[in-house]
């Protein structure tokens, strides 16, 4: 028990970066209004200003799987740490747009590395049985962070309209007079509490075990398991694991054993991007409005869209160890190629068979429902577990940047798809992108699901047969 709740706290640590992922990616919504017309910004402006975080993002990814390996995942988690703490004093107290716009790449960074290394982490130090439902806290925190960031810019707006802080001319600033202010440097709290709780755990002990700090891998080890015999046992299998590449990091690439993983990491994670739930997530408000809803109407069905993203997630959560990550994605991916053709269907025959938008808000529930369930929860618990331990930071690296590609080309192009194909033809084409994703993970992706990562990684370099 003892056990337990120490990889739990570990868990829960490396988790907290993904609350910070999800509330510096959410809380740019409640500010682009306030910015535009403090800095009096046109569209080219302004469309830089909520996409720049996505350039430290992408820089951060890039950095943080090579880094990780050489430095350590604490280290590199407590680099994002303070890149996040900086980003959010930065904005809280710049007065140029440009510093402004330098702030949010560095947050973007922060997001990058931890996108990376606190799932990693948690893979490394989580028993197999556990694994999966403990690295999908993080995705769970993600959701969390998004939550948390739209309630962060209610409360300050309300603060902004109603308290009275002009005694303290700080608080005037950043509360009152420049609300956006307060909403980017209110990140610092969670920021500064992720930085002091990461001096509390280890380093990752397979991370020591491959950089030959044996002795402080049993140690970490045993608080892990509490069986000093379980202890060695890890780190001769570990060793012997390394043992079998012995290349450098980019010279392990040369190994098709090695690459088929990596270029299927890349696949599922650029991929998944293209299956819509970005788009619902950030465009939601704009596509219900398209169905005849007024703003507040619209805000209101994204916020349910957002609660059953997070309460799913904590069901995935809780099932993903007992059920399998295949059969979530089997489940998942169908329900949401079903969801995605009926709103095609609605946004085309909708009107005329006289469906209100309720029957809208419905079916984009049950899409996210099946999207949270199934490679929303899957995709850090799988990249974090399929590569073998020396290559595992630049694995995910790799697929990491694939996946913040991704998301940059979504976040592009679905206004265009909107405008072009009209959201039945823009629903339409991401049911279709459900299809590659889901034969990959069928005829490509054993089933990891109570598997030690030794055991997965045996399995890529041809002593397995599981799918």
């Amino acid at each position: 028990m003892k056990q337990t709740l120490y990889i739990i706290f570990l868990s829960l640590t490396a988790a907290v970066g993904g609350f910070l992922f999800g509330y510096d990616t959410a809380v740019i919504s409640g500010t682009i209004g306030q910015v535009s017309r403090q800095f009096d910004l046109d569209a080219m402006a302004q469309g830089w200003y909520v996409g720049c975080a996505l350039v430290g993002s992408i820089l951060g990814v890039v950095l943080a799987g090579r880094l990780s390996d050489l430095m350590g995942r604490k280290k590199v988690m407590l680099l994002s740490a303070l890149l996040f703490a900086v980003s959010a004093l930065g904005c809280a107290i710049t007065q140029r747009f440009d510093v402004l716009v330098l702030y949010r790449i560095i947050g973007g960074a922060g997001i990058g590395m931890v996108s990376i290394v606190s799932p990693m982490y948690i893979s490394e130090v989580a028993p197999s049985k556990y694994r999966g439902s403990l690295v999908a806290l993080y995705q769970l925190a993600i959701t969390v962070g998004f939550l948390g960031a739209y309630l962060v810019n209610y409360q300050l707006l309300k603060w902004s309209a109603s308290a009275d802080f002009s005694e303290n001319s700080f608080l005037n600033l950043v509360i009152q007079q420049e609300v956006w202010r307060g909403m980017l440097g209110m990140e610092l709290v969670p920021a500064m509490l992720f930085l002091l709780i990461l001096f509390a755990i280890p380093e990752s002990p397979r991370w020591l075990v491959i950089n030959e700090q044996h002795a402080a891998a049993e140690s970490v080890f045993n608080k892990l398991y509490g069986i000093p015999d379980l202890a060695e046992k890890k780190i001769k299998e570990v060793t012997e694991q390394a043992a079998k590449t012995t290349a450098t990091h980019w010279g392990l690439l040369k190994n098709p054993k090695i690459l088929k993983p990596v270029l299927y990491g890349m696949a599922i994670a650029i991929l998944g991007q293209f299956m819509g739930v970005n788009a619902v997530l950030y465009y939601g408000p704009g596509i219900f409005e398209q169905s005849g809803l007024s703003d507040g109407d619209a805000l209101y069905y994204q916020v349910m869209v957002g609660l059953v993203n997070v309460l799913t997630t904590v069901l995935a959560l809780l099932i993903i160890d007992r059920v399998g990550r295949k059969q979530l994605v089997y489940f998942g991916v169908s329900g949401m190629v079903i969801s995605l053709l009926m709103i095609s269907f609605y946004f085309s025959f909708g009107e005329s068979l006289g469906w209100t938008s309720f029957v809208l808000l419905v079916l984009f529930l049950v899409y996210i429902f099946c999207t949270a369930i199934s490679i929303s929860a899957v995709i850090f618990v799988l990249l974090s577990e399929m590569y073998p331990n020396k290559i595992r930071g630049l694995a995910m690296s790799i697929a990491g940047f694939s996946l913040w590609v991704g998301t940059y080309l979504v976040g592009q192009l679905t206004p265009w798809f909107l405008e072009n194909l009209g959201p039945s033809g823009t629903f339409l084409f991401f049911a279709v992108m459900c299809l590659p994703y889901m034969y990959i993970i069928w005829k490509k992706i054993p089933e990891t699901a109570g598997k030690s990562l030794e055991d997965i990684a045996a399995y890529w370099l041809g002593n397995g047969n599981d799918k």
